[in-house]
């Protein structure tokens, strides 16, 4: 009798650690439109800010701890995606402008991707998919 599998639903959180836990969150408001969790049971954190079931948990930093190298490619969270259907995509990337935020653009084949930098550092993408959905998720 084997294992049974399961099925993923959808990714809940990402969970980050920043330095500023008012800078954070109004920049994850203002700049993805995330709504702001904060469930007295748990305390001062975590911070939950959701774009429907999707989005991220902010937990304050020990900025005590050895910093990390930003460009370091060791052992970390590279980034993290929020899916974007294309129309929503030009939306972000126009409020990107509007906001003046440096971003850069990748075309992955399949999918074209916006890259910004959180307050801390923490690469964010969002990306969209720009071939049929049936030829890719097979």
């Amino acid at each position: 009798m084997g294992t049974p599998s399961f099925d993923i639903a959808f990714l809940d959180h990402i969970a980050i650690r920043v330095k500023d836990m008012d800078v954070s969150i109004s920049w994850y408001e203002k700049v993805l439109g995330l709504k702001k969790y904060q469930l007295k049971e748990w305390g001062a954190f975590p911070i939950f800010l959701l774009s429907g079931k999707s989005g991220v948990a902010l937990f304050p930093a020990n900025l005590e701890d050895t910093p990390l190298p930003q460009d370091s490619k060791n052992v970390k969270i590279d980034h993290f995606a929020f899916h974007v259907n294309q129309e929503n995509f030009r939306k972000a990337r126009a409020k990107y402008d509007e906001l003046q935020l440096n971003y850069w653009v990748k075309d992955h084949h399949y999918f074209h991707s916006l890259y910004t930098k959180d307050p801390d550092g923490h690469t964010v993408e969002l990306t969209t998919l720009i071939v049929n959905a049936v030829d890719f998720y097979k």
